[in-house]
């Protein structure tokens, strides 16, 4: 077998000509201590607050103190197979987390991992997670409504699009329902939803998402997850990767909703991480920073301004109370922060008034400027007897003597929360929303006996959708209640109790 010398020296030369040599250099440390979520690592002398670290088994890290000779970092994983003596790479990047339309329609854990069983999340583009929220200049006022289907929220306590409204209550007292109500009534709307579900078990978060599935949300709905059985690193970032995954959409110039479930599981989870690295602690053990850990999340809902695209990221963050403890140390903060609360007591929730919303301190700083012009116009009636019920109804316990405008007063009022109570899972289109209202604040249902609210109100509605749908679908386009469609209304409501309403 004859050697050709020209093609093997030939062959050499090229590669020697394209040989380039790649030196990769990176910083190493060690583990000195692990444990609970958190290293302690000695070596990393150029490492920075916030910076992300390899470790040897694979698993990612976040720097979180830096101490005079070694620094205090939190594990993004299972920290059981970190031990002593591992090497720690750094690697000169900020936490970021998969965004894009892969994520969306998925489960996914806050580093952006599939939980559902199905394929990896395909995505080629990821975001900061934790980022300065927009300044003041690159937003514009709120100003349009989000509709929450529930007819107590829309009339009297509206969130509007780049809005921050708190749901704040005991447990149980239905604030996760709310939130998924929102989210099932943004079908067809637009808007890209994010349920982020901090510490809660397994199986709830599993309900959830079979409730999102079966009302068909899922398709525009990311759930990120960052269960009970979850270590405190991963509950601690969860709502921040839930918000950058939103953000992604908001810049592209799209509506998004962000609901963090909940808040209080989250500074649990930081306290934890906060004591375990001997920062000091403050108030009930927290740090003080605590309520930054809060305020740069909720600070980056946004309605942008039209040279930025117009896109907006709606937060609705839950707080859970103890015994109703409004002014506690959390929920204090995070009323501090959003544009509202909704306040759900446990009282009316056993009382069967549910959604149970406590109108008195439920608030929206935001107010009738996200509501359409037609439920603002018969929303301040509401409000208003709502209020004097309240009032009126500890002076008829009393047993004593009322007069009749009194009476009146409160047989409307009784009426009215009747007529708010609205079954689970079950949202209202605006237009419907402001007929039943419209009835009940210009006196219809006065003679409609109080255990008959609901059967009135499916009637009408049922009514309305064969006989006066021209009426719905008008008050549904131009989301304005004229003289003219008022009096089309009130006849149509008339027509209603005259010929169909059997007392």
């Amino acid at each position: 077998m004859a050697i050709n010398v020209a093609e093997i020296t030939s062959i050499l030369k090229r590669e020697i000509a394209g040989f380039e040599q790649r030196l990769q250099v990176n910083e190493v440390g060690t583990v000195i201590e692990v444990g609970d979520g958190i290293a302690r690592i000695y070596g990393l002398r150029n490492a920075m607050a916030g910076e992300l670290l390899d470790f040897e088994n694979g698993t990612m890290g976040q720097v979180f103190n830096l101490e005079e000779d070694s620094i205090g970092a939190v594990i993004f994983g299972n920290y059981l197979s970190i031990k002593e003596g591992d090497v720690v790479k750094s690697t000169g990047r900020l936490l970021e987390v998969p965004v894009g339309d892969g994520v969306i329609g998925r489960v996914v854990n806050p580093l952006g991992q599939a939980l559902d069983g199905g394929p990896a999340v395909q995505s080629n583009q990821t975001r900061k997670m934790d980022i300065v929220a927009p300044g003041i200049a690159e937003r514009q006022p709120v100003k349009e409504p989000l509709q929450t289907g529930i007819k107590a929220i829309d009339s009297m306590i509206p969130i509007g699009r780049g809005q921050r409204e708190l749901i704040i209550g005991d447990r149980k007292t239905g604030k996760t329902a709310i939130a998924l109500d929102t989210i099932i009534n943004q079908k067809g709307q637009g808007v890209k939803c994010f349920y982020v579900a901090v510490g809660q078990k397994e199986s709830s978060v599993a309900q959830v998402v079979d409730v999102l599935k079966a009302h068909g949300a899922m398709e525009f709905t990311t759930v990120v997850v960052a269960g009970a059985a979850d270590p405190a690193p991963l509950q601690y970032i969860a709502p921040y990767a839930g918000c950058a995954m939103a953000e992604y959409f908001m810049w592209k110039g799209e509506a998004t909703l962000c609901v963090y479930d909940d808040l209080s599981k989250q500074a649990a989870a930081y306290r934890q991480l906060s004591l375990l690295l001997r920062r000091p602690p403050g108030r009930e053990a927290y740090p003080g920073d605590v309520f930054y850990l809060h305020s740069r999340l909720l600070e980056r809902a946004v309605k942008l301004s039209s040279d930025k695209g117009g896109g907006s990221l709606t937060a609705l963050p839950i707080i859970e109370t103890q015994e109703g403890e409004v002014s506690a140390y959390i929920p204090t903060n995070v009323i501090s922060i959003t544009d509202g609360q909704i306040y759900l007591e446990p009282d009316l929730f056993f009382a069967g008034v549910r959604p149970a919303i406590n109108v008195g301190i439920s608030v929206s700083r935001v107010g009738g400027n996200a509501q359409t012009k037609a439920m603002k116009k018969i929303a301040g009636s509401l409000r208003l007897d709502l209020a004097a019920y309240r009032e009126l109804e500890a002076f008829a316990q009393l047993g004593t003597e009322l007069d009749k405008a009194t009476q009146s007063q409160l047989d409307r009022g009784a009426r009215l929360v009747e007529l708010l109570k609205q079954p689970q899972y079950r949202p209202f289109p605006i237009e419907k929303e402001v007929i039943v209202i419209y009835a009940g604040t210009q006196g219809f249902l006065d003679d409609v006996p109080i255990n008959r609210i609901g059967e009135f109100q499916t009637g009408l509605l049922a009514y309305v959708d064969s006989s006066a749908a021209s009426v719905a679908q008008e008050l549904g386009q131009k989301k304005e209640l004229t003289a003219e469609l008022e009096n089309q209304l009130k006849k149509a409501l008339s027509d209603f109790k005259s010929r169909v309403w059997k007392k």
